[in-house]
């Protein structure tokens, strides 16, 4: 069995949706192939605590998305309810579990075989997002066998952890939210600290992304000088939206009695081996504070604002300037490694030439060199905000523009 249509979207996470919206709204037909059921990462592989770092204000999508909190913090859970409920407002046409096998581009249309049958469109966009598949070292495999190994996707509470001492790797978002809950479980936790930004949930008594937003930080177009293995390694601030929202730096995980270490290297007979060099990743994380605090006064101080000074904000913590070499995983207790280091994508179906040597996608605002493919979904796609979930909404209009235009010019060719 085969269908043809003009446009397959590949995934309908919140880029897959927001996309369908916009080619809706210019009578673009077009359907979209999900592998499982909408926005179904948000629940199968997030953990229960989890809340969106971003105030619900901006995690709105375009057309009917409607928020009774705009000033609080969504679970993980409830964005997923929101998604179906979106897909069903905008009557999006989803086909659920039908997983991708191949996409091929013949006789001037793409061939994409998924859920049993053979897809034909003029025009394919994937939009299987940046949090495709946890990102562990390779060395992680010489590990003890008697480590266990937990990733963030695998995750779903302390209480399902091995008894014993828990060390987390990896300081950004995630690594911070997941040392925090596992100590307050009461374990003993380590924090291998690597790059990371920290960040004041408020700054001179506004919300930091209300700040972000009105002064411009997050409309930064993409470096034109950037490549996307660099982009994706970009790391998120150090926040939570637990508990109402709040900052979570290395100051106040020590406070709470995290023990923090250098940057995991390697493990040799179930010793690790770390950076013994922790102030560096420190003042690191530091001078991309004072980058974002920086941009934010020259901002106010443009606009002639009157809100108060902090100048708390500018101070750094007082935090340890070197850890261990080593770290004795079993004399020290450690029975459990949750790996926070990031994500990579893979797109093993997809067999044509627009992966770099990393297997990245190499796009230009979304488009590849593939006429007629493109992206959407990934962090810097077209400005800073493409990491976001608002900022995804202006990205698909943005690219629906394109894909018309596109299609335009293929039926002028043919015709």
């Amino acid at each position: 069995m085969s269908t043809a249509t003009s446009v397959i979207i590949l995934g309908a996470g919140q880029a897959g949706l927001a996309l369908s919206w916009s080619l809706s709204r210019r009578g673009i037909d077009h359907v979209l192939l999900e592998r499982g059921q909408v926005g179904a990462r948000w629940t199968t592989e997030r953990w229960p605590g989890l809340h969106l770092l971003t105030p619900n204000w901006m995690n709105r999508l375009p057309g009917p998305w409607s928020e009774s909190d705009p000033e609080g913090f969504m679970s993980a859970a409830g964005f997923a309810a929101r998604l179906e409920g979106y897909a069903s407002a905008i009557a999006a046409p989803v086909v659920t579990g039908c997983a991708v096998q191949s996409v091929e581009h013949e006789n001037g249309r793409f061939r994409v075989v998924a859920g049993g049958r053979q897809w034909f469109a003029r025009a394919v966009v994937i939009a299987t997002g940046a949090c495709d598949l946890p990102a562990v070292p390779g060395w992680a495999a010489a590990l003890p066998e008697r480590i266990t190994q937990v990733v963030p996707t695998r995750y779903r509470g302390a209480a399902d952890l091995p008894e014993g001492g828990v060390l987390v790797v990896g300081a950004s978002a995630t690594g911070v939210q997941l040392a925090a809950e596992i100590r307050a479980s009461g374990r003993e936790v380590t924090l291998a600290v690597g790059r990371h930004v920290r960040t004041p949930r408020h700054y001179r008594g506004r919300e930091i992304f209300e700040l972000l937003s009105r002064s411009g930080f997050l409309d930064a177009p993409r470096p034109a000088d950037a490549g996307p293995a660099q982009l994706m390694a970009l790391p998120s601030l150090q926040l939570t939206g637990s508990n109402g929202g709040g900052a979570l730096g290395l100051d106040r995980l020590r406070a709470m009695g995290v023990r923090l270490v250098g940057r995991a290297l390697g493990v040799e007979r179930g010793v690790l081996r770390l950076d013994p060099g922790l102030g560096a990743e420190i003042d690191a994380g530091e001078r991309r504070r004072r980058k974002i605090l920086t941009h934010l006064e020259t901002h106010l101080a443009e606009t002639r604002s009157t809100l108060p000074a902090d100048p708390d904000a500018w101070h750094a913590p007082d935090l340890p300037r070197s850890g261990p070499e080593r770290l004795d995983l079993v004399g020290q207790g450690i029975e459990t490694i949750v790996w926070a280091t990031g994500f990579r994508r893979a797109y093993p179906w997809l067999q044509l030439p627009v992966l770099n040597a990393a297997g990245e996608i190499e796009t230009q605002g979304g488009l590849t060199a593939v006429p007629g493919l493109y992206a959407i979904g990934l962090p810097f796609l077209r400005h800073r905000a493409s990491a976001f979930i608002h900022g995804v909404g202006r990205d698909a209009e943005d690219l629906a523009s394109l894909i018309a235009a596109g299609l335009r010019r293929g039926l002028s060719l043919a015709a």
